[in-house]
């Protein structure tokens, strides 16, 4: 435990070291809440919505953008290089071993996640006078069943692309179109029908629609935490399958 711990510190180092990392997952989805808020219109409760506040739309949907963040650019980017480098070759020969490393790498990725989860709703609560989630438990499980999912998909991508810019291509060719579901562009209140019953089966859809419901008092809805917890064992299990040391 004490070489996991001395070798998280590491990785934590190495993460900070690289302000493109924490300043996209971390300090732009603060600032994006504090822009949308700053609109007055999106402080207004809009009858249109069932007279609920676009900024309020948004805070869920801004939650699963961080976990897409983390997972469709820092996860299979870092593993990528790691093994491009020939890193995790060599440490799987030695006594620290690459698990280890790899363990470290999501730790202070998860870390990372619940910290900008935390903050971001905080902040939303201090400026814009957002409730926190009212159904708390059920807030919890939604958001680990989405960062599960996402990391699996992270990991998959990272088992089967051999370079860190084309996982950076990949990431970001998925980040866009799983966001659009996610209703990073028009909440899902304001899309067609048909435009969200697809996005129920995407794992940014199905995990905007978990926390919004966690967030009004009610249990996240079975069909939501049923694909969430699909995507993240089918994926987890191919990345498994097909990933490689070197």
């Amino acid at each position: 435990m004490s070489g996991l711990r001395k070798l998280t510190a590491v990785e934590l180092k190495l993460f900070l070291r690289e302000p493109s990392a924490y300043v996209w997952t971390v300090i732009f989805p603060v600032l994006l809440l504090v822009i949308l808020g700053s609109i007055p219109g999106f402080r207004q409760a809009d009858p249109e919505l069932g007279n609920l506040r676009v900024i309020d739309l948004y805070i869920p949907i801004i939650v699963v953008m961080i976990l897409a963040m983390m997972t469709l650019y820092i996860t299979p980017g870092t593993i990528t290089g790691y093994r491009q480098k020939g890193v995790l070759r060599r440490l799987s020969t030695t006594p620290i071993g690459a698990v280890r490393v790899l363990v470290a790498q999501l730790a202070v990725q998860l870390g990372f996640m619940v910290v900008t989860v935390v903050l971001t709703l905080v902040t939303a609560a201090i400026l814009f006078g957002a409730v926190l989630p009212r159904q708390g438990f059920g807030f919890v499980l939604a958001l680990a069943l989405v960062a599960a999912a996402m990391l699996a998909i992270g990991l998959l991508i990272a088992a089967l692309v051999p370079t860190a810019s084309a996982a950076t291509g990949i990431g970001t060719a998925l980040f866009f179109p799983l966001m659009f579901f996610g209703g990073l562009w028009v909440p899902r209140e304001g899309m067609p029908d048909v435009l969200v019953r697809i996005g129920d089966f995407t794992p940014l859809g199905a995990g905007v629609q978990a926390l919004r419901d966690s967030s009004d008092g009610n249990w996240p809805s079975a069909v939501a935490l049923a694909v969430l917890a699909a995507y993240a064992i089918a994926a987890g299990a191919l990345a498994a399958r097909y990933f490689r040391w070197e």
